[in-house]
């Protein structure tokens, strides 16, 4: 295991931690992760253990949503400047950023086959970054060999979910403050699972049309992950998931509308949203799917 440094496409400074196999390999794993959690996770490193042992390299980082609150260095022109970073405060359009900076960071490093996983957020983050370079025609497209999904949720809807009718005051209380330039400014503890400043929460309630594509709904075509033409592996649990339907359905749903013939999409009987206690079994089940689409 190896920390790595790298910077973000826009500068910001951020690492992980590299797991290599015993022999040298150009197959690794990108893992991104979710609200305010960071790359020193069970779940990463048996992950990370089970794919060295079946030759993958496996990479996990840090990136500028790690945490709730924290300071991120930012780096341009020889410049440096602190900004407000963690879960609390990031943009989560900018995972775009973090995610190309780590491929860049990757292909440094020799590898050539790059699959990208992530979890929870960190999968909204992938699908964006996904569909960004795809339209941009980026040569990094090609270096992407499948798409790892493990708990994608509707972030917007999850978010309705959670106020129910309190939703269009919270909403009405952010833009009141965007209007006295207070982005930063934290709002009530009630409106949000943890906490989340202004310009966050509306980036998730109103200015949500680039995330805005895991609408679980049956008249839903969900494009952007039907835009994904390498294979795909999507997973949830059915204990404690943040989803509304259940995960059996929900996987018909998904199934009956992803055209991708290389997809394996399901559930794993048990777990919750962090896989907590399942990380072998989703661990095994990501290496099969990989070894299949080699």
């Amino acid at each position: 295991m190896e920390v790595i440094y790298f910077l973000a496409t826009d500068g910001i400074k951020l690492d992980g931690l590299l797991y290599t196999s015993k022999n040298k390999t150009e197959d690794i794993i990108l893992s991104v992760h979710g609200m305010g959690s960071n790359c020193m996770k069970k779940r990463e490193t048996t992950i990370a253990k089970i794919a060295n042992e079946n030759g993958i390299d496996y990479f996990c980082f840090n990136n500028r949503g790690s945490e709730l609150v924290k300071y991120t260095r930012r780096y341009t022109e020889g410049k440096r400047e602190k900004t407000l970073g963690g879960t609390s405060y990031e943009d989560v359009l900018e995972g775009y950023e973090d995610i190309t900076g780590a491929i860049i960071k990757l292909k440094e490093l020799g590898y050539k086959h790059i699959y990208l996983q992530g979890h929870s957020l960190g999968c909204t983050k992938i699908v964006y970054t996904y569909n960004e370079l795809k339209e941009e025609q980026d040569d990094m497209i090609k270096n992407i060999k499948g798409i790892i999904l493990n708990s994608l949720i509707d972030i917007p809807r999850a978010l309705k979910v959670y106020l129910r009718d309190n939703f269009d005051k919270y909403l009405e209380y952010a833009e009141q403050k965007e209007r006295e330039n207070q982005l930063t400014e934290m709002m009530p503890r009630e409106a949000f699972i943890h906490p989340i400043s202004v310009k966050t929460f509306l980036r998730y309630a109103r200015d949500n049309k680039e995330i805005d594509f895991a609408n679980y709904g049956e008249d839903n075509e969900l494009t952007k992950l039907n835009n994904i033409d390498v294979p795909l592996f999507m997973r949830w649990g059915n204990d404690n998931e943040m989803i509304v339907q259940k995960a059996e359905e929900l996987v018909d749903i998904v199934n009956n509308i992803i055209t991708n013939p290389h997809k394996d999409i399901n559930y794993i009987d048990g777990s919750n949203h962090s896989y907590e206690n399942k990380e072998e079994e989703l661990a095994n089940q990501i290496m099969e799917f990989i070894e299949k689409n080699k």
